[in-house]
């Protein structure tokens, strides 16, 4: 059975962690209350990512923090990652499903009402519902959907929703209440001169309570 719980979910970017080393950043945002977690690489090797996502595994599995890789199943697999999330243009979910089995974590982003509706017809275990907002950190995006798109889209998918793009104490809430079972963050912990404390202030915003 697969747990995982979408209330607060980092996507990783080494190059916003402001020279820190990437598993310290994760680890104390773990620490704060950041519940899931993606290693997100566009611009290393794939020897590095490999060895990226090995580390961060270590650190992560103290905590029970299942670690979801980006786009490459080839690194899903072979640091045995618990997850993969993959874009409308990358590998097709069935392709990534049958090779990753069923015991996998697999997410879909969806960018609008159309993508959730066809994620329906998918045994994805979350939908990513980006971008809510412009955001900097992510320049190949769709057009922001918005409060209402996120409204939108959480209305007619069967699948749990975490908000993508943009997102920070200031708005958290209000994509929670627009229907999302998540936020999902970069800079907002990457870039945080305290992780720890940025990542606990937020899963409050989102869960209600204090961790």
């Amino acid at each position: 059975m697969k747990h995982f719980d979408l209330s607060l979910y980092l996507v990783t970017d080494r190059s916003l962690s402001l020279g820190r080393p990437l598993e310290y950043v994760v680890e104390e945002a773990v620490k704060g209350g950041v519940t899931m977690v993606q290693l997100r690489e566009k611009e290393c090797s794939s020897k590095e990512f490999y060895l990226q996502a090995m580390a961060l595994k270590k650190c992560l599995k103290p905590y029970n923090i299942p670690l979801i890789i980006n786009d490459r199943l080839d690194i899903a697999l072979a640091c045995d990652a618990e997850g993969l999330h993959i874009g409308q243009s990358d590998l097709p979910y069935e392709v990534a499903r049958k090779i990753l089995g069923k015991d996998k974590i697999i997410g879909l982003s969806v960018e609008n009402k159309q993508d959730a509706l066809d994620a329906n017809k998918l045994d994805v275990d979350y939908i990513g519902i980006s971008p809510v907002f412009d955001t900097p950190t992510k320049t190949d995006t769709a057009q922001e959907l918005g409060l209402a798109g996120v409204h939108e889209i959480s209305l007619v998918s069967k699948h749990p929703g975490v908000g993508i793009g943009g997102i920070n104490n200031s708005n958290a809430l209000k994509i929670i209440q627009a229907g999302a079972d998540g936020i999902s963050v970069v800079s907002a912990i990457m870039s945080a001169s305290e992780p720890r404390q940025a990542a606990s202030e937020l899963y409050d915003i989102v869960t209600g309570m204090e961790k």
